[in-house]
């Protein structure tokens, strides 16, 4: 099937298609008119990366899974241990972000203190700012 075909049949774009087999991560024979021809296996394959990248994992972790869910040898326990190790990056990032959100807080707290000291007129209303 061409890239096209590829592409409507996994819902990847062609342009993804591409980079994916510019990564060695999918591949493609070459037709006589030099076209690129995908065997129905690829489907698989390409859907596996999506399903993969949904899920924030990297090409590179999805490159290295490949060869083993090509040949039937990917195990459940390596793909769940591969899902735990995003939940941790994930969690990572909430840990983060919900650190930078007390900090906002901890800033707006201080401008009131900060307001409540001096006259009003030093410090224009949100209407005024919004200007």
């Amino acid at each position: 099937m061409r890239i096209s075909e590829l592409a409507k049949r996994t819902g990847v774009s062609a342009h993804r298609l591409r980079r994916y087999e510019a990564q060695g991560l999918i591949r493609a024979e070459r037709s006589t008119g030099g076209y690129r021809e995908f065997g129905e296996r690829t489907i698989r394959e390409v859907v596996f990366i999506a399903m993969g990248r949904d899920l924030g994992l990297s090409l590179a972790t999805l490159a290295d899974a490949l060869p083993r869910y090509r040949a039937g040898t990917l195990s459940i326990e390596e793909m769940v241990f591969t899902l735990r190790q995003r939940i941790e990056e994930v969690d990572a990032v909430i840990a983060e972000h919900q650190a930078l959100r007390q900090r906002l807080v901890d800033h707006i707290g201080w401008f009131k203190e900060r307001a409540a000291r001096q006259p009003a007129s030093k410090f224009p209303s949100a209407r005024k700012a919004k200007r």
